[in-house]
């Protein structure tokens, strides 16, 4: 089943959410979360992007940016790749780190670049894992109030005034200012039917599940391996509509 093209933004600018495969740590410390930041940073100045907000959490990353030249599908496959080869040697480990495919949503008007700024900074405190957006270190907040950020941070302090004082004051406010907004990371999970399920392994050619069965392994396991990629398709019902255990199913990559 084809994937449904990214919606394409009139502004150029994305919020991003790129999260560990199975939701799985990404940063064991503060040197993955360092060498991350290094990452975006570097390939801002190949790609020609501007990032505007960032926060790195233990098992995914909120992003805040605008595509120039390259697309925003290219952005994020260099920056993933190149971590994640970091990442695997440090570690002495291979194969994916980041979800096959990462989440994006247009960010056309004012008020929405905004609500999804304070989000990105706001995500460590309403997860509870912050007493206010200034107690955690590995967020953008703190560009904002930097001499020399490397961030465009202009784009939105502009917005509030063009004395810098009066927006560094009103910039403040309104980041920590409480709401209810919900972006990416609290959008309902899509869970697909078993009827659904069965669709997929019509097209590719499995039209009931002894004919699996029946597979030599490597060729059985890629397909599994494609079926869990999917959105919406859990382990539990992958057991359960093909036989093969959980545990199997797991050890899968």
């Amino acid at each position: 089943m084809p994937r449904q093209s990214r919606k394409k933004s009139r502004s150029g600018i994305y919020h991003v959410m790129l999260r560990g495969i199975n939701k799985q740590t990404i940063f064991e410390d503060d040197e993955d979360k360092g060498r991350f930041v290094w990452t975006i940073l570097k390939y801002q100045k190949k790609c020609d992007y501007e990032i505007y907000g960032y926060c790195l959490m233990d098992n995914h990353v909120h992003l805040l940016l605008k595509e120039k030249d390259d697309t925003l599908s290219e952005i994020i496959k260099k920056i993933s790749s190149s971590y994640v080869y970091w990442y695997n040697t440090k570690y002495d480990r291979c194969g994916h780190l980041f979800q096959a495919r990462f989440r994006s949503e247009i960010v056309e008007t004012t008020t929405c670049f905004l609500r999804v700024l304070r989000y990105i900074h706001q995500n460590p405190l309403k997860a509870g894992l912050a007493k206010d957006i200034f107690s955690s270190k590995w967020t953008s907040i703190h560009e904002y109030f930097s001499p020399s950020s490397p961030l465009n941070t202009d784009v939105a302090l502009q917005l509030f005034s063009e004395n810098k004082d009066v927006s560094f004051l009103l910039f403040k406010d309104y980041m920590n200012k409480t709401n209810k907004d919900q972006y990416l990371d609290d959008l309902p999970r899509i869970r697909k039917t078993d009827e659904e399920l069965k669709g997929y392994f019509r097209e590719m050619g499995i039209n009931h599940i002894s004919m699996l069965q029946q597979m030599d392994k490597p060729q059985r396991n890629a397909i599994l391996v494609e079926l869990k990629k999917i959105e919406g398709v859990s382990g539990r019902q992958l057991s359960r509509i093909t036989g093969i255990s959980k545990s199997v199913l797991q050890r899968l990559k």
